[in-house]
């Protein structure tokens, strides 16, 4: 496997592809973030917090990434060896598609001073300019109020509601369905 070196730099953030060899930076932040995540992820057991599930996902992830179906970005403050959160692009499909799926996590510590709306707006406009794609899906539990503010700020547009969508914290839950279409994408 090739390392990948795909980095995107805002006025305070670097945003990167993790490879297999930062497992150790993947597995600090998910321990530190372990309680303050769990309320929005599905339920994780001890053994995917351990150092080598992290550089096997890592390995995962970045053939994902070669293949084109995914981009996985790490977010860490500029100048600063601690990640603080992931800004992630999943089931990339093309075609007459040319869409993916959004996902995203904050450092708990990190929360309120807005880098996570900076870090989504520059993968978003990655995804749209670099990767060609048209529509950018994200979806989030109804009383997740702080993501639902972060994709009204992004522009992103309210679609509906998917009954019993995903499994959260052990519960099917409904999500609230959004997406954001790029305008500068005339079709031609």
């Amino acid at each position: 496997m090739t390392m990948l070196t795909t980095q995107i730099t805002t006025s305070r953030l670097q945003l990167r592809v993790l490879n297999p060899e930062d497992a150790p930076l993947l597995q600090a932040y998910l321990i530190k973030n372990r309680l303050h995540l769990a309320v929005w992820e599905p339920v994780r057991d001890d053994s995917f917090f351990t150092l080598e599930q992290c550089r096997q996902r890592l390995i995962s992830s970045c053939l994902n990434i070669e293949a084109g179906q995914s981009l996985a970005l790490a977010v860490f403050l500029q100048n600063s060896p601690q990640l603080i959160g992931t800004c992630n692009f999943s089931n990339i499909v093309r075609g007459v598609f040319q869409a993916c799926h959004l996902g995203y996590a904050i450092d708990a510590e990190a929360e309120g001073k807005g880098y996570m709306l900076e870090a989504v707006q520059a993968g978003i406009q990655h995804m749209f300019q670099q990767q060609g794609l048209h529509r950018i899906m994200a979806n989030h539990v109804p009383e997740n109020i702080r993501s639902a503010a972060l994709l009204q700020r992004l522009d992103f547009a309210r679609e509906g509601l998917a009954k019993s969508y995903l499994k959260i914290n052990g519960v099917w839950r409904d999500h609230v369905l959004n997406s954001l279409v790029n305008v500068d994408d005339t079709g031609g």
